[in-house]
């Protein structure tokens, strides 16, 4: 059986042409001595593909672009990138994925997601007015119409694509106007992720708050169920994950079971860091460049990382369903529960007996 293993590069290191009022990359490359690092080099991107490759042919490989914003780091970069695999590579799978505001895309770029097998992620916040209001570009003017646009070009030259929503407080409070809109759009795979607050506060005005968590996804999934009902599935990543723990206890979505495993997030100058969420000084594992792949592995910062304590809340003590959760994801959950009160526990336990009866049609 082979093994798998995923890269989640920052071609652009935290360089973006956007200002979303919320970002979370903007907030933890501001607690790093080097807020960004610039784009990739040939040399880190040659020694990158060069330890991934060397892993063998018992690996399935994944590249994942992610930033900032990938794509300022040209469409050559990516040509480069896709070409010396493919030189190098033996009878390894390899995956593309890349996570695009989608602004910068053309024709150009959909061709060459469609040549390679690209899965694209585009960062869209529903119907206009919320999307306008947090997702401004360099100049603070508006983007829908310019994301909607090449959504069609990916539509109309057959790329695979997912929609990213960031769930605010603000978007959370009209669960039925954005499944209309998805619906309307026949968007029919959505990710959420909740909006958090910097890593040096509690909440913000924008952050996601659990008893807003359960509210949102107890509305949404009932409009989500009816559609399925009817024979209409959408793909919205929590219930689908929600559905596979509760089927054959396996989650694909990073942290919903509680333990974080090694990550490799590869910033432009060949740093390494654990997650996504802490590309912060002090847990660089090392560089892809300079040092062995399994030796970053088992760095005392990943090991450290992996072993970090999760907040508590009391209602984990009485939950029917701590041991499919352990505290979810250190950096997410902060959406999920406070000390006293759990959203994730109150939506389950709403949506339980439905998820039982659909993970049992899906088997």
């Amino acid at each position: 059986m082979k093994k798998y293993i995923s890269f989640l590069i920052k071609p652009a290191s935290s360089l973006c042409n956007m200002r979303c009022r919320y970002c979370f990359y903007y907030d933890v490359s501001d607690h790093r001595d080097v807020k960004s690092f610039g784009i990739m080099n040939e040399e880190t991107m040659e020694a990158l593909i060069d330890k991934a490759l060397g892993l063998g042919n018992d690996f399935d490989i994944s590249f994942h672009f992610q930033g900032g914003e990938p794509t300022v780091a040209g469409l050559s970069f990516f040509e480069k990138f896709v070409a010396y695999v493919q030189k190098n590579k033996t009878n390894q799978t390899i995956h593309y994925a890349l996570q695009t505001n989608a602004t910068l895309l053309d024709e150009k770029w959909a061709d060459f997601f469609y040549k390679h097998h690209f899965l694209i992620g585009v960062s869209l916040d529903g119907y206009h007015e919320i999307h306008n209001y947090f997702r401004k570009d360099h100049e603070y003017k508006d983007t829908y119409k310019k994301i909607m646009d090449s959504i069609q070009l990916l539509k109309n030259k057959r790329v695979d694509f997912n929609i990213l929503t960031v769930l605010t407080n603000t978007l959370a409070k009209h669960p039925q106007k954005l499944f209309s809109f998805y619906k309307k759009n026949n968007l029919k795979f959505i990710q959420f992720i909740p909006c958090i607050p910097g890593l040096e506060e509690n909440k913000n005005e924008y952050s996601l708050s659990p008893r807003m968590f359960a509210s949102f996804y107890k509305s949404f999934f009932d409009l989500w169920k009816k559609e399925l009902y009817q024979g209409n599935y959408i793909s919205v990543s929590l219930f689908d994950n929600v559905i596979s723990l509760f089927e054959r206890g396996i989650a694909h979505q990073c942290g919903l079971l509680g333990r974080c495993s090694p990550h490799l997030v590869i910033e432009s100058q060949g740093d390494v860091f654990p997650c996504d969420f802490y590309v912060l000084d002090k847990y660089n594992c090392g560089n892809i460049v300079k040092e062995d792949l399994m030796d970053i592995i088992s760095s005392e910062q990943m090991s450290h990382f992996l072993k970090e304590e999760r907040r508590y809340c009391d209602c984990c003590r009485t939950c029917l369903f701590e041991k499919m959760c352990h505290k979810n994801c250190k950096r997410l959950n902060i959406a999920y529960y406070d000390d006293h009160y759990c959203g994730y526990r109150d939506f389950l336990e709403y949506a339980y007996n439905d998820i039982v009866y659909i993970s049992q049609r899906m088997k």
